[in-house]
């Protein structure tokens, strides 16, 4: 991503969750603000590169449903407040969104929101142009709702915390979505030592991964190799090329060393055969992702 140019795969995200809400039987998310958050010259642009002969008036959609991205868009987000609204059962009052995009949860839940202080924390033009996209819809937001504007590749995770109200001495729970995969390995371990560190024990981490084995052996057979192919192009397009994942094997490991422990690491497959096993929005296991749930130590 381009350091003044708000990532365009936050915004294609943010589209898709629209998009499921709006086109499928029985949507896991009600997301209305993808359609409104996203500026109209974005989807201009995202409409052109829909297949040729498309009509104009769905090609969008036909472009953001045709993506190997769009089940694991879903079911992650899904799965992350699922287990948020767990952590908020047992007492978590502090929800910190890493590489939030254009997350939609504060405004389309507000009633739940109003549990918890939540924390965004992105990249400055990203956030910039979201946070004029609320005020064009002449939305306000709960005070409990924390904006936190930080390149995380020049600053570090406790130093843009503490320039907001989150309070360190008290449980937390992380989501840090559709992010590990265009960061090395390093700045991934980097960022998991980091929330290691900023939350108390028993604060919890939800993340989605690529399977590095799909980088390893990237001429392999299999729809699986096939669509993370398709979507390296995509992205490498949009200016925002992935860069690497993780061995599922080795993840509990790598976490063990970050100070943090494994609890449950699913494929998107048995994401989706868990939240649509009757496959009524034919939500289609394409992508090499994971997502993962751990608990600082």
């Amino acid at each position: 991503m381009q350091d003044n140019t708000p990532s365009l795969t936050a915004m294609g995200t943010s589209l898709m969750r629209a998009l499921h809400r709006r086109a499928d039987p029985l949507p896991l998310l009600d997301d209305a603000w993808g359609d409104r958050l996203v500026p109209d010259e974005i989807k201009a642009r995202m409409r052109a590169r829909a297949p040729s002969g498309t009509p104009a008036d769905i090609a969008l959609d036909v472009g953001l449903r045709a993506s190997a991205a769009y089940a694991n868009v879903i079911v992650r987000q899904r799965y992350a407040e699922d287990r948020l609204a767990d952590a908020v059962k047992r007492g978590v009052r502090q929800y910190v969104l890493i590489g939030a995009g254009f997350d939609s949860y504060a405004l389309r839940r507000p009633q739940a929101a109003r549990d918890v202080s939540v924390f965004e924390i992105d990249h400055p033009a990203t956030q910039g142009l979201k946070q004029q996209r609320i005020a064009d819809c002449a939305m306000a937001l709960a005070e409990n709702v924390h904006f936190i504007a930080a390149d995380l590749s020049r600053e570090e995770l406790a130093g843009a915390l503490a320039r907001s109200a989150y309070k360190a001495g008290e449980p937390a729970f992380f989501a840090w979505l559709g992010v590990t995969m265009y960061l090395t390995r390093a700045a991934n371990l980097a960022t998991l030592r980091a929330i290691a560190d900023v939350a108390p024990s028993g604060s919890e981490v939800v993340f989605n991964y690529a399977d590095q084995n799909f980088f390893d052996n990237p001429k392999r057979d299999g729809v699986a190799a096939t669509a993370l192919a398709d979507m390296r192009r995509s992205v490498a397009a949009a200016g925002e090329p992935f860069v690497s994942g993780f061995h599922p094997a080795e993840l509990p490991g790598l976490l063990a060393s970050c100070g943090l422990e494994l609890i449950e690491d699913y494929s998107n497959k048995v994401l989706i055969d868990h939240y649509d096993p009757d496959g009524v929005n034919k939500l289609r296991a394409a992508s090499p992702s994971h997502i993962a749930r751990a608990r600082v130590r």
